[in-house]
Parts: structure tokens; sequence; C-alpha cells
């Protein structure tokens, strides 16, 4: 990874306009990502969750406030920031292999630098042996495997993850869940998260904000008192688990 990084999320607004009519998306938004954690955004659908992930990306600009990272504007999308999104954006017309090197032989990095960095992130998602294969010859969770090795070898700082795995089987996103775990525990990048599932943020996060709906606003923030490093299994048998989800609930019901 690039470095450590702090991501700091300042009284965010979005708006949006047309025909004259004003919707507001998101509502003074804040809270800081120190570096090397993962935080989860939990919410209805159309909170804004999403929204706020693109503005982080710098796909998108706040109406009102600003998001820095490491102290500097984010104005337009960059390589410090990585972004997984749901459905994996991948070239159907390359091998896995090519895939994971596209990014780095783009920018005019040494091919030997590239084509080991490639088998070293293979090897960390546990598809090493599928190099040669191409994506419709894989499974949903090895697709999204290769996604997230996509965005790991151009080594960002910041990993921006959009309900990565909610396409997936029950068992199969168990499984991702751990692998990211895993991923950050090793590479050690600064997380935002975005789902739905309460237990996929309490297993996985650090800290976790909780939003309203539409304006989506930030309507409560917990840490997650559960020690490092994680097994599905006994971490959802501890009563801190079970008390952290229904105080989340309370509040998504509420």
């Amino acid at each position: 990874m690039s470095g450590a990084a702090h991501l700091s999320i300042q009284n965010v607004s979005r708006i949006f306009r047309s025909n004259g009519t004003e919707t507001v998306a998101l509502k003074a938004i804040d809270f800081e990502l120190t570096p090397s954690t993962i935080v989860s955004l939990v919410g209805p659908s159309g909170c804004g969750k999403s929204t706020l992930l693109r503005m982080a990306a710098g796909f998108d600009q706040a109406t009102e406030g600003q998001i820095l990272l490491n102290g500097r504007p984010v104005s337009r999308p960059g390589p410090d920031r990585g972004i997984v999104f749901q459905q994996p954006q991948l070239f159907p017309w390359l091998s896995v292999r090519d895939n994971v090197e596209f990014g780095p032989k783009m920018r005019g990095v040494a091919r030997s630098d590239y084509e080991e960095a490639a088998r070293r992130y293979l090897h960390a998602v546990g598809l090493a042996e599928f190099g040669s294969h191409y994506p419709y010859q894989l499974s949903g969770g090895m697709r999204q495997r290769l996604q997230i090795a996509r965005v790991l070898i151009n080594e960002p700082s910041v990993l921006l993850m959009d309900e990565p795995f909610g396409a997936l089987d029950y068992q199969t996103r168990l499984d991702m869940q751990q692998l990211l775990l895993d991923l950050c525990a090793r590479y050690k990048p600064t997380v935002l998260f975005i789902t739905h599932d309460i237990d996929e943020a309490v297993f996985i996060s650090d800290r976790i904000h909780v939003m309203s709906r539409r304006p989506g606003r930030i309507v409560g923030s917990f840490d997650v008192p559960l020690p490092r490093p994680r097994q599905f299994e006994a971490v959802t048998a501890a009563a801190d688990f079970t008390r952290l989800k229904l105080d989340i609930l309370k509040l998504l019901k509420g």
C-alpha cells in the first residue's frame, strides 16, 4: 500500500438541482477515518451512502463542506483511492492475470515489477492457480476476489467499497468478509465500507456510522469492541456482537 491515510469528511451536504427543484441527498455528514481502520456506513436504501462514497472517490463534489485525504481536498479520482463495486468491474476479453496487470502496465511500471506484483496479489486473494482463466470461467466470489486484486495492485492507501459482497451467496459472502479482514491486516489500508448488512458491518468494522432516511444524516456512531483477529463463529457468539447489532437495529427502525 502507498502509506497510511487519514480521510476526513467535514460537514458534507449534497443537494441535487433539476428543473428548478432541489433534492437534499446528504446533510451535514461529519466523521473521520483514522489510518488503517475499517469504517462502515449502514442505512436504508436511498439514504445517500453511495453518493458519499462517490464524493470520497472524487467522482462527485459536495455542495457544502469538504472531504480531505491526508489534509488535502479531494477534487477528482486518484490512484490513492481504490474502488470496489458490488458488480466486479473486469475486462472480459482479458485473462485473470492480464486483468490484474492492466493498471500498473498502463502507468508504465516495469514489466518485471508488475508481473511479480500480480503473482503476489493473485496469491493473496486465492487465485494463483487461475491466472490463465477468463472472468466468465470464474464464480461470482472469484470474480470479486479478482476485482479486489485489481484494486490492491495499484497500492491505494484508501479502499472505498460499495456493498462489494451484496450479490454473493451467504457462504461466499462470509468467505469474502474473512478475506477482507486478512488483507487489511496484511496491507493496512484505510477502508470506507458501504453495506445494508448489520452483521457484516459489526464483524468487519472498527467503527460504524448509522444513517437516516433521505436526507441522509449520521444518527448514531459506534465503536466495535471486538478484538482482532476475528473469526466469524467466535465473534457472532459474543455478547458485545449481539448488543451492538441490537443498538444499530433500534436506530434504523427509529
